[in-house]
């Protein structure tokens, strides 16, 4: 049954990295527009994070196998849609249903898990193996899309989904128990359509003002968000039934571990598809030479995730919150303090952000699948995996806009016109596209200050993330109480 649950787990997190080595590939076949690019990159994510709080609700209410089986089914339709996409809006379309696909089954995985495995021990463990799927498959993403691009092109990245679909589905009818709480009232629909816009409302806010020069429209939406999402938690504290209990954030330790989750995926989500662009773009890797590279994270996540059920009640939560998130801070600041980054050295910043990563997405879902009865079980999966997904589109979002800002800001002396000047200057992307189509020295001339550019926005931008992350490490530790133990509500 675990394997069942994992399988699936895996596959819905592989795709929130996937397309970060594909992109190149994608870009010379489809030339979307930068914007176009993010929107492919992190939509899946913000989809899927946006629903996952109603998903876990829905879960609780009609049926967690149900909706996992329910959902998986959608995931293949929608891989089927993005594999056969021919413009960019067909495989935004494509993302978007992904993110409701995996809305659907991941609330699923971590509350059957705590039905499942009703054992302190042996609940620790399986959340351990939960998520070390979880946090190595985003990191393996960039691994298998790389080979599987160069192999037969990126939208294998795609088609890769629907054999384990079939198979997973087939053995999930067999294997998996149904549950449902059936005390629990209908569904609030106005709260869970409030819930869903305002977070997609915030996403787009943070991407259009991180970019600079925002519209007014943009800040008209993420006031906007703001004010849907108080007012869906104040729907939530009058609800005899709520979608989601907010009260549950009184908990310091809940809550820890919820902005642990965020920022950590934040963090790699942003690290992953930062890092990949590098190796392709600025050493001139092969999309799998550079797939094979982002193999350090991928390691140190799963040995992070599977060391932290035996760390747990050796060194406590307290401690091994803040040693993950400083781990993670530890690999910006490292990113950001050399000057000559050669791959050796970005093998020990993936370890450094690996191990963070798989220690406090464990230990977080250990605390969050504790603090809450059985019957709420979908609720504490749906906080846990709303700022796993959430925390990777908004890296991208955020920290890759950000970064793209910076770029364009760097891209000065370029000996170009027109629309190959406007393509140079917004994104790397674009600038290696006009140096192949010039080629020669003014080729090379602009290849090189891309480059330039691009270390330079991506030093600045590891220098934000350290102060970030660094700021939520401490945060983490004044927050949770010392001595506290993940141990079942019941």
């Amino acid at each position: 049954m675990l394997a069942v649950l994992c399988a699936s787990l895996l596959l819905v997190a592989m795709d929130a990295t996937i397309l970060n080595v594909a992109l190149p590939s994608l870009i010379d076949h489809m030339e979307p527009s930068p914007m176009e690019q993010l929107w492919i990159v992190d939509l899946y994510g913000l989809v899927l994070g946006g629903l996952l709080i109603t998903c876990g609700a829905v879960s609780d209410r009609y049926g967690r196998k149900r909706l996992f089986l329910s959902g998986f089914v959608l995931f293949g339709l929608a891989s089927v849609v993005a594999a056969t996409a021919h413009a960019p809006a067909q495989l935004i379309g494509g993302r978007a249903l992904l993110g409701v696909g995996g809305a659907m089954v991941m609330p699923s995985t971590l509350s059957l898990i705590r039905n499942i495995f009703t054992d302190d021990r042996e609940r620790t463990l399986a959340i351990g193996i939960w998520a070390s799927v979880a946090g190595a498959g985003a990191a393996i993403g960039p691994l298998v899309g790389g080979h599987l691009v160069e192999a037969f092109g990126w939208s294998a990245a795609f088609w890769l989904n629907v054999p384990v679909v079939i198979v997973t589905v087939a053995a999930g009818v067999w294997l998996l128990p149904e549950y449902r709480a059936p005390q629990h009232g209908s569904l609030d629909w106005l709260s869970a359509v409030v819930s869903v816009l305002g977070v997609v409302a915030l996403a787009w806010g943070i991407k259009h003002v991180a970019k600079g020069n925002p519209a007014a429209i943009d800040l008209v939406i993420l006031v906007a968000a703001f004010a849907l999402l108080g007012l869906f938690a104040y729907r939530q504290t009058r609800s005899p039934d709520p979608l989601l209990d907010v009260r549950l954030f009184k908990n310091r330790a809940f809550t820890a571990a919820a902005v642990a989750t965020l920022v950590a995926m934040l963090a790699i989500g942003a690290a992953l598809f930062l890092i990949s662009l590098w190796l392709q773009y600025i050493h001139g890797y092969s999309p799998s030479e550079a797939g094979v590279r982002t193999l350090p994270a991928a390691i140190a996540t799963l040995l992070g995730s599977l060391a932290t059920p035996w760390l747990m009640p050796r060194v406590g939560v307290r401690f091994l919150m803040g040693f993950a998130l400083g781990a993670l801070a530890t690999g910006f600041a490292v990113l950001a303090a050399v000057p000559d980054t050669t791959y050796p050295l970005v093998a020990l910043i993936l370890v450094c952000l690996g191990i963070g990563d798989g220690i406090a997405i464990t230990t977080a879902a250990a605390v969050l699948v504790a603090a809450v009865p059985a019957e709420r079980a979908g609720q504490a999966g749906a906080v846990e995996e709303t700022n796993y997904e959430l925390g990777i589109g908004l890296g991208v979002a955020l920290l890759g806009s950000i970064h793209g800002r910076l770029f364009t800001s760097h891209m000065n002396g370029l000996p170009l016109r027109g629309d190959d000047l406007a393509d140079a200057r917004g994104s790397v992307g674009g600038a290696a596209y006009v140096a192949d189509k010039i080629g020669g020295e003014t080729g090379a001339q602009v290849l090189g200050i891309a480059q330039h550019a691009y270390d330079a926005a991506l030093t600045t931008t590891s220098w934000i993330s350290t102060a970030m992350v660094g700021a939520v490490a401490v945060l983490t530790v004044v927050l949770v109480p010392r001595g506290f133990k993940a141990t079942a509500a019941h």
